[in-house]
């Protein structure tokens, strides 16, 4: 039997120690640390199995000796492997990499599953040999999500039911497929190790295995990834420096869109996103989220306005929805969906304060329409447009757009990428924006087309110039 040593490892920072401790000495955090234990450097047992899927790698000479650079193939010259799926291979940077090993998390029931289901079945069609392995579910269960999405892939799709890591190197090493799917990390087990799957140390040795497998043999691996209550992928910290790609997909339950960002990416940006709704038939791309968002917009409703939020660099417009009403509890509630609470109480403050809006003895309800998370700052004139027309009850024109921050003194600060934002505004047909005097200095004669902006400074002249109709569009 091989011989164990002990280390206890930071699930948080991945920081090693040889004793427990109650806080980790690198983070800081508190009951982090936990067991893990670890292969003696003389040890030889089934991972034999595991290195023998590297010996290629090995006998090359390119992992036994130094190779010069220019020598050393690139895998951006031999191009990206295309999902099939125009917003997921947006977020990846235009494609899979080949030898790339991406880590896909997100909340149980979000839709992992669907998606890399649907990209293993379109791969398998149109690019090449595609390795499905799943430690959660039988082969009839995924077989009959494949067909429900339509993504059976033909011959070129293999699925694995299967949690030894041994077992999958050994499939891959045999079928040598060009991607792998494994649905989930955290239930695969190394061999050689004693930890419970899903444990610090299992984690960081099964995934160390299938990074060796990515990076010799240049087969493209996503990993799926279960995620905390805190919304954190689950695993060790290290898991996430370990692997090429950090995807993250994001949505309530309740509603159908979803959002796939990248947090990390060696051969990419970060600052795109992929927008999809889901169906009965499984994932569709929204290349327009924007139109298909305010699509259920009511008219003439009090309370409503529209807004930019960018996500990436890509601008999403989003509803905002106020409802305002008499309370009858000692302490006036104050609900929030989609938004930070603490920058809608201080507008609503500012509101009160500056405009003279008495809301102590109110109900109210600020709402993101649609299931979208909107909390960057540039909403902020939203939010207070949106409560300064329900309580006035007057509906604001839906050809007004509205961004901007909001400062405690009741000035309306300029927003980040005004221009991005306006540009889809016009785009969409609204014909009047407002934003801070600043933004619109700013911009000097780069304004949108057929869009009349209007610069304000305060709250006070934000609010008049969406409530009350403008008796010209000039200057």
């Amino acid at each position: 039997m091989p011989k164990n040593t002990i280390q206890f490892v930071c699930r948080q920072c991945g920081a090693e120690q040889p004793k427990w401790l109650g806080q980790c000495p690198q983070c800081g955090e508190w009951g982090t640390l936990e067991e893990a234990p670890t292969l003696a450097a003389s040890s030889k047992s089934a991972s034999s199995l595991l290195r023998s899927s590297f010996a290629g790698q090995i006998s090359s000479g390119l992992a036994s000796r130094p190779t010069r650079l220019s020598d050393v193939p690139s895998s951006e010259q031999e191009g990206r492997a295309s999902t099939g799926i125009g917003e997921f291979d947006r977020v990846l940077g235009g494609g899979i990499v080949r030898g790339a090993l991406m880590l896909v998390g997100g909340d149980p029931g979000i839709g992992k599953s669907t998606l890399l289901t649907q990209t293993a079945g379109s791969l398998a069609k149109t690019t090449g040999k595609t390795l499905y392995v799943s430690g959660e579910e039988s082969a009839p269960q995924i077989k009959r999500r494949a067909e429900r999405l339509g993504s059976d892939g033909g011959d070129n799709l293999l699925l694995l039911t299967e949690v030894d890591a041994a077992i999958i190197a050994g499939a891959i090493e045999a079928e040598k497929p060009d991607f792998v799917i494994i649905d989930s990390i955290q239930t695969m087990v190394h061999p050689d190790l004693d930890g419970v799957p899903g444990s610090v140390s299992q984690v960081r040795a099964c995934t160390q295995a299938l990074a060796r497998i990515a990076k010799g043999d240049g087969v493209s691996i996503f990993l799926v990834g279960h995620v905390t209550k805190e919304g954190a992928i689950a695993g060790p910290r290290v898991l996430e420096h370990m692997v090429d790609t950090v995807l993250t997909f994001e949505g309530d339950r309740h509603f159908s869109q979803r959002i796939l960002r990248a947090v990390k990416n060696r051969f990419g940006g970060t600052d795109e996103i992929g927008v999809f709704e889901m169906r009965e038939n499984g994932l569709i791309e929204m290349p327009n989220p924007s139109e298909i968002l305010l699509s259920e917009r009511p008219e003439n409703a009090p309370g409503s306005a529209v807004t930019c939020i960018m996500e990436g660099a890509r601008p999403l417009l989003v509803e905002i929805q106020a409802l305002i009403a008499p309370s009858h509890m000692p302490t006036p509630r104050r609900a929030v969906s989609g938004l930070d609470i603490g920058r809608v109480q201080m507008v609503l403050a500012v509101l009160e304060k500056r405009l003279r809006m008495s809301m102590a003895n109110q109900d109210v309800f600020i709402n993101a329409a649609g299931g979208i998370r909107a909390d960057e700052p540039g909403v902020d004139l939203a939010i207070a447009l949106a409560a300064a027309s329900h309580m006035r009850d007057i509906p604001i024109d839906k050809a007004i757009f509205a961004a901007g921050e909001v400062g405690l003194a009741g000035e309306v600060r300029a927003v980040s990428r005004v221009e991005i934002r306006l540009a889809e505004a016009a785009r969409l047909g609204f014909t009047r924006a407002i934003v801070s005097k600043r933004n619109k200095k700013n911009l000097g004669r780069r304004l949108p087309e057929n869009l009349y902006v209007i610069g304000v400074e305060n709250l006070f002249e934000a609010v008049e110039a969406a409530l009350h109709k403008p008796e010209h569009h000039g200057g």
